[in-house]
């Protein structure tokens, strides 16, 4: 398929999505009337994707990181010649991906994480200097994670046209549970430690310089005996209440993923919107990965949109009526068995987004 073909489906897409939204019944709740919900991306920010998304009205950006090397120049010229370089597209850089410090080491996991002294106070020592820089560079915001395992999926699913969805079967994936990842064995009392060993040094300096720090849960939710050892603290709501009130400042806070916290709950079609409430009316929440799922807590499959547990409509009313002011970004999409099929499920889950705001805007 050439270019141009893809940029005239994904087109289509976007136009048939917002003209179903318009359709939509009236919004039951009460707005706030302060919400900024917006369209934003977080899939790289080369020319070409940059162009797609000015034409495709995405004018927001959270933007790649200089480089995933020790030797990145983050540099405030650096960053700001990449923030104008954005600008001159139309579109916005909303926030930076710090995501976790691998981004100061090459080494697998960071001292940080691990809870290496003194090496991993250098590490912190960096990951200050970038939140400055990032600030002298204008950007507001970063986002990371703080997870030992990465994100832990199953075999994939198919579904609709055929699509392969990603999808986790936590009975499928027990045999791994018995394979120490390189951290080892780590409680949830250590996991806290090193967090918030990190959160206090770094917090106050992101408080400072005026940069929101967006911290990504852990991806799936996972049992509270661990998994391949780790605790992970973050893969639950009540980790996540814990988490953001180690630090009382409205620089700390969440990249809110959705679908994560969906993959937390036993029953997200109910439960979802009152755990955005709880974060959204604190001011929490810093920015949104607005994607659905099929199933619950460990078993699930990363679903399109429309074709989930989720009701994306009331979700979305959701955030404006609790008055939140950022990104809603897709993040994880299916694999389509044509030419770029996965650019082509992201097209779709844009045009799905841009529908619903168009429409819940409209309400009164």
């Amino acid at each position: 398929m050439k270019r141009r073909d893809f940029f005239q489906i994904a087109a289509g897409t976007i136009a048939a999505a917002s003209a179903a939204a318009w359709s939509l019944p009236s919004l039951s709740g009460k707005s706030s009337g302060k919400a900024n919900l917006k369209l934003g991306t977080q899939h790289g920010d080369s020319d070409d994707i940059l162009k797609v998304m000015a034409a495709f009205g995405v004018n927001h950006i959270c933007a790649v990181p200089p480089s995933s090397g020790e030797d990145g120049d983050w540099s405030v010229e650096a960053l700001q010649r990449k923030r104008e370089h954005i600008e001159s597209f139309g579109l916005k850089a909303d926030a930076l991906r710090l995501l976790h410090p691998t981004y100061i080491t090459k080494s697998q996991i960071p001292n940080v994480m691990m809870g290496k002294s003194p090496e991993r106070d250098r590490e912190i020592d960096q990951v200050c200097q970038m939140i400055r820089s990032v600030s002298r560079a204008g950007v507001p915001a970063v986002k990371y994670n703080f997870t030992l395992l990465g994100v832990v999926r199953t075999k994939p699913t198919r579904d609709r046209g055929g699509a392969l969805y990603s999808t986790f079967n936590y009975a499928e994936a027990m045999p791994e549970n018995f394979s120490l990842t390189e951290a080892g064995r780590v409680s949830a009392e250590e996991y806290w430690d090193r967090i918030t060993y990190f959160l206090k040094r770094v917090v106050p300096v992101a408080e400072e310089c005026k940069v929101k720090m967006a911290c990504h849960p852990q991806d799936p939710g996972l049992p509270e005996e661990g998994f391949r050892g780790v605790q992970a603290v973050l893969s639950t709501v009540d980790g996540l209440k814990r988490f953001v009130e180690i630090m009382p400042s409205p620089y700390h806070g969440l990249n809110f993923c959705q679908g994560t916290v969906s993959e937390m709950l036993s029953n997200p079609g109910e439960q979802i919107y009152d755990v955005i409430r709880y974060f959204a009316g604190r001011r929490k929440i810093f920015n949104v990965h607005f994607r659905n799922i099929r199933g619950g807590r460990l078993q699930f499959e990363e679903t399109f949109p429309d074709n989930g547990s989720v009701n994306m409509v009331k979700a979305i009313r959701t955030y404006k009526e609790l008055g939140y002011d950022g990104m809603l970004m897709p993040d994880h999409a299916p694999n389509l068995d044509v030419p770029d099929g996965n650019g082509q499920a992201f097209a779709f889950e844009y045009g799905y987004i841009r529908g619903l705001l168009e429409a819940v805007y409209a309400e009164t």
